[in-house]
């Protein structure tokens, strides 16, 4: 048995490969691309505010015109080893909308860096979200993670994240998160067409995947992923929900009918969609100084 119930790599790889799969991904990103470029063109906002010290290091900010708006931090999706901010700048649609400021994080990408550099960098980028919040017209007090696939993965390790011992910030800057069609488990990728480009070591592995860390204390936590979805992805996400809920923490599952890996999240663009809905219910219903993250 190579992981779990597979016994070839080609079993694994047709449920984490869009190709193998049969997913035209480039149509998608094209998708994605022109979506994005046409939401710059429509929305106020500040690209390119670095965060870090490397040039990958920076955010797009798309500010709602409300002052002291809560904020949304998108992560951007691809096995951690392409895409950038850029092709997601359509995520901040629907939400700048209805009154939510959306930053969309850039990170390096691997094999130029490790899956442990890039968990350090969305840290980073979440830390100065929160530090700089005011001067973009937001409110510290009210920021929220969400990701899709990789992005849902870092959005799961933001969340774990020890906030207060290794940043000197409240250990609850994070209010809630969803995480769409995520990655939570890393077991399985070393034994995967990804593993040449992530090159993950078993220490790794074991430090980066959120299933093995659940918080005693965080915030709630939306898991989504599209009904068409491959078996895995599917465990990948009800796995993690469980091992949350387990913990006495406060987490919810949307499965949205008809959707796909790559369409699981273009209802961003409309406020009135499922998942619009969803994540504005949820962060209409967290108070933002009691949360016991």
């Amino acid at each position: 048995m190579l992981y779990r119930n597979f016994e070839t790599q080609a079993q694994l790889d047709a449920e984490y490969s869009p190709q193998k799969a049969g997913i035209d991904s480039s149509a998608y990103m094209d998708w994605y691309t022109t979506n994005s470029t046409k939401v710059r063109s429509e929305l106020s906002c500040q690209l390119n505010v670095p965060f870090g010290y490397t040039r990958a290091e920076h955010l797009d900010i798309f500010p709602a015109p409300q002052p002291e708006a809560p904020i949304m931090v998108f992560i951007h999706g691809g096995y951690w080893m392409m895409a950038s901010s850029k092709e997601f700048s359509f995520v901040a649609k629907g939400m700048v909308s209805a009154g939510i400021t959306t930053v969309v994080v850039n990170y390096e990408l691997c094999p130029k860096v490790t899956i442990d550099e890039i968990v350090r960098q969305t840290r980073a980028a979440i830390a100065w979200v929160y530090q700089n919040a005011k001067s973009f017209g937001a409110d510290p007090n009210r920021i929220y993670v969400s990701g899709h696939s990789a992005g849902g993965h870092l959005t799961a390790m933001s969340m774990i994240t020890k906030w207060e011992r290794d940043y000197g910030l409240p250990s609850n800057i994070i209010k809630a998160g969803c995480a769409i069609s995520g990655l939570f488990d890393l077991m399985p990728f070393p034994y995967t067409w990804l593993q040449p480009k992530i090159q993950l070591t078993w220490g790794e592995v074991l430090r980066n995947s959120p299933i093995q860390h659940i918080p005693e204390m965080a915030g709630s936590l939306i898991v989504t992923y599209g009904e068409k979805e491959t078996s895995e992805f599917h465990r990948q996400s009800q796995d993690f929900l469980n091992a949350w809920l387990n913990k006495g923490l406060q987490g919810e599952c949307l499965i949205q009918p008809g959707k796909n890996h790559f369409t699981a999240i273009d209802d961003f663009l409309n406020t009135d969609s499922l998942l619009c809905k969803a994540i504005l219910t949820h962060i209409g219903t967290v108070n933002p100084s009691n949360n016991p993250s």
